[in-house]
């Protein structure tokens, strides 16, 4: 089973200071040996905002290059834009991103690995599968 990981998992793996092996480091190398990871453009934008020095952009994006998004359809924003006002009526909210991640979480039934319990709350009013190792 492929496994759409979030901003916040990658972040946590790729951080220059964080050298330890956490739990949710060890799963995400373990997904990446088997295959298993998958990322779409906007998070990969994400990950690549805000690094001030052009050569650690540059080394992040070549990493991130082994990682091919997934194709995103119009159908793909819609449903984001349709999660987004349902949870906003039930109380929740979310970004745009973590919205268009549910959808496409959703059209390709690929659980999401990630730590934002913001998802928790998604899952309670969206047909998404979060990822438990």
């Amino acid at each position: 089973m492929k496994v759409l990981v979030d901003t916040c998992i990658w972040s946590k793996a790729l951080r220059k200071t964080n050298l330890s092996t956490s739990i949710e480091v060890v799963i995400l190398e373990e997904l990446i040996r088997l295959g298993r990871v998958q990322i779409m453009g906007p998070i990969r934008q994400e990950l690549l905002s805000g690094i001030h020095k052009k050569s650690d952009f540059e080394i992040l994006s070549k990493k991130l290059q082994a990682f091919p998004d997934l194709f995103l359809q119009t159908s793909d924003y819609e449903l984001a834009a349709k999660m987004f006002n349902l949870c906003r009526t039930k109380g929740v909210q979310g970004s745009n991103t973590d919205f268009l991640i549910c959808a496409v979480s959703k059209r390709y039934q690929y659980p999401v690995f990630t730590q934002d319990k913001d998802f928790q709350l998604f899952a309670k009013y969206l047909p998404i599968q979060l990822f438990r190792a």
